[in-house]
């Protein structure tokens, strides 16, 4: 049989002489690729930065302030009216006075309060004659951040006038009024916050979901990029090719890296800047870590759809498992050791070390070498899958 009247021969032979692609031609033509698809340019490039102007928009307060609470009074004394009065001075308090403790269930289970203060009946006459004395400050523990300054508020306020009651009855008894002062505080509490200094929740969340957002943007257009070269045959190449695949994907993924710590963060006056050099390191072994993943990923799925079906729903996992909003030690022993087979366990901890905290490329050398073995184990998984898929392709197409 000829070569001519035998087309597959044909292909074959035609298919071994043509020359592996190398590095930069790999480059270029995932550039060209990346820009040529509208869906993979917004996944990569547009989505991300939209989330860097519109993610941190809710937080822009930093701070919760005026919660709405209730104060039910039952004593109606000069003492009561004190600390109704110094309650409803807190910046962090908006109250409202209720007749009964009844009505103010129902306007927190209506969502119109967060909590209420209850003063008991006799309150006054309890403190004048020395007997010990309490408050009821109730908060609804389903919203922890609006409870914290319910609880917050009014303890500054109970407080405060217990101080003052405590200086008025010590003078009375002939102390002289500083000296009183100060013993009611023996040893004065000072709290200094380091990292942030606003004590902000924006300041804390955004910089850590910013990693999740940077790596969850470029699995999603990696694996759905891979997947449309399966669904077109071009998938393979050569171990050259990859490397430039991985390349051209990271280096769009860095200079998004850059916007974000080089500007976005800036906008939202958030801590930054404190190691940008051992910023710049750490991105230039998170954007390839995470893109090797998305080449795994996307030979896995080996659909354009499937990826985006699977990966946009494992984002919440992802930031839980990384040990940032709880402790991962108190995590099941199983998911300790789940937890090292994502990028972000790793990456989170060590940009916002770098980032935020002003530490050393050594102190965080743990997150390095732990993403540089992540980027070795897709790179493998990857190697494995390039040799596995085209002998299932042609015993598919035999």
């Amino acid at each position: 049989m000829s070569i001519e009247s035998n087309p597959n021969l044909k292909k074959s032979e035609s298919t071994k002489s043509s020359p592996s692609p190398s590095f930069w031609t790999s480059f270029v033509q995932t550039l060209k690729d990346i820009f040529g698809d509208k869906g993979i340019l917004l996944m990569l490039i547009i989505a991300p930065i939209i989330y860097g102007f519109f993610y941190p928009w809710p937080y822009s307060t930093e701070v919760v302030n005026h919660v709405p609470v209730g104060i039910i009074d039952y004593d109606n004394s000069n003492l009561s009216r004190t600390l109704a009065r110094y309650s409803s001075s807190s910046p962090y308090l908006d109250t409202e006075r209720f007749v009964n403790e009844q009505a103010a269930k129902e306007a927190m289970w209506s969502n119109q309060i967060a909590g209420y203060m209850v003063i008991p009946s006799g309150l006054e006459a309890q403190v004048l004659s020395g007997q010990q004395a309490h408050v009821s400050v109730l908060g609804n523990g389903g919203y922890f951040i609006l409870n914290k300054n319910v609880q917050l508020g009014f303890s500054q306020a109970v407080g405060t006038v217990s101080a003052g009651i405590k200086v008025k009855k010590a003078v009375a008894k002939g102390t002289y009024a500083p000296t009183a002062a100060q013993s009611t505080q023996a040893i004065p509490l000072r709290i200094i916050p380091l990292y942030n200094q606003t004590e902000g929740y924006g300041a804390y969340v955004v910089p850590a979901v910013s990693v999740i957002i940077l790596q969850q943007t470029l699995l999603m257009a990696t694996a759905m990029l891979i997947g449309t070269w399966y669904e077109q045959r071009r998938h393979a190449t050569s171990i050259r090719g990859w490397l430039g695949r991985i390349g051209a994907l990271s280096t769009l993924s860095f200079i998004v890296g850059c916007f974000y710590y080089g500007w976005a963060f800036e906008l939202h006056h958030y801590p930054r800047g404190q190691n940008m050099l051992g910023t710049l390191l750490f991105l230039a072994l998170f954007c390839p870590t995470v893109a090797t993943l998305g080449c795994v990923l996307g030979l896995w799925f080996r659909q354009r759809e499937r990826s985006m079906q699977i990966l946009i729903f494992v984002s919440l996992p992802i930031f839980f498992l990384s040990g940032y909003p709880w402790p991962a030690d108190q995590l099941p022993q199983i998911l300790q050791v789940i937890r090292w087979i994502v990028p972000t366990t790793p990456a989170i901890n060590t940009s916002v070390q770098l980032n935020q905290m002003g530490a050393s490329v050594s102190q965080v050398a743990i997150g390095f070498y732990a993403l540089a073995s992540l980027w070795l184990f897709y790179f493998a998984l990857l190697l494995f899958l390039r040799k596995r898929i085209p002998q299932r392709q042609s015993a598919y197409s035999a």
